[in-house]
């Protein structure tokens, strides 16, 4: 846990040309809301996107100015304001610009999104829920700051995306935004082993080995998750937990 007062902060004074002209050349209004802050204070924390921007999820701000190409390094640091942990980022060295992902995502096309219908099926990848593909959303099958669009100019390939509803992109960005490889290595061939990436063959999860399940009860079918909620809470146990020991049974 770093201590926040002793931070190296990174203002617009102190960053190499190249990276203060990257920034300045960044215009989506998120990522420009976090690099402005940083430029102007040398430091943004989570609590400060959320309070005083008002974004919900601060990480996929801080995952947009990535995306640009921006290198940023995260501090695990304690809120002064409510006591627990949280993020802290500044700028990192010039060095660790992403050579190649200066602009951010690509824009989808209606007929991309529609060749994953065709190859997928309107589900989610995860869960396997059938839904109204109005409510699935594209997200590369490796995260974009690891891997970016290495084919540049070529077509998409729909292989390297997948669909996913709100929730399902919520937790796999919160998972892939605390993993190591992502942080630290870069290392596309670990993504290509891991849940969030090939939820039909994998052997971990952020690089602990681990096996998921999504279930999803629907319909009449809730009725029976009702009743093991409740058979869980006369235990006082997690239902996750207690549907595992009901497997072991």
């Amino acid at each position: 846990m770093a201590d926040f007062d002793k931070i190296k902060r990174t203002p617009r004074s102190t960053l190499d040309p190249a990276l203060l002209a990257l920034c300045l050349s960044i215009e989506a209004k998120r990522a420009r809301t976090v690099i402005d802050h940083i430029l102007e204070h040398g430091i943004i924390t989570n609590e400060e996107l959320s309070d005083l921007y008002g974004y919900d999820h601060p990480p996929r701000a801080i995952r947009d100015v990535r995306e640009n190409g921006i290198p940023l390094v995260t501090h695990n640091v304690t809120s002064p304001k409510t006591g627990r942990r949280m993020g802290a980022y500044t700028f990192d060295d010039v060095s660790k610009i992403k050579r190649g992902r200066i602009g951010g995502r690509k824009a989808f096309s209606k007929k991309f999104k529609q060749d994953l219908l065709e190859m997928y099926g309107s589900k989610d990848a995860f869960t396997g829920e059938g839904l109204d593909e109005r409510y699935l959303q594209i997200d590369h099958r490796i995260p974009y700051e690891v891997i970016g669009d290495e084919n540049g100019n070529a077509a998409l390939d729909p292989r390297e995306f997948m669909l996913l509803d709100a929730s399902s992109n919520r937790a796999k960005s919160w998972s892939c935004e605390h993993c190591d490889n992502l942080l630290k290595k870069h290392d596309p061939d670990i993504c290509r082993r891991c849940f969030w990436a090939s939820p039909e063959d994998y052997d971990h999860i952020a690089e602990t080995e681990s096996r998921r399940v999504e279930v999803v009860w629907t319909g009449d079918e809730a009725q029976y998750y009702d009743s093991l909620k409740k058979e869980a809470e006369d235990k006082s146990i997690e239902i996750a937990a207690f549907i595992k020991r009901k497997l072991r049974e």
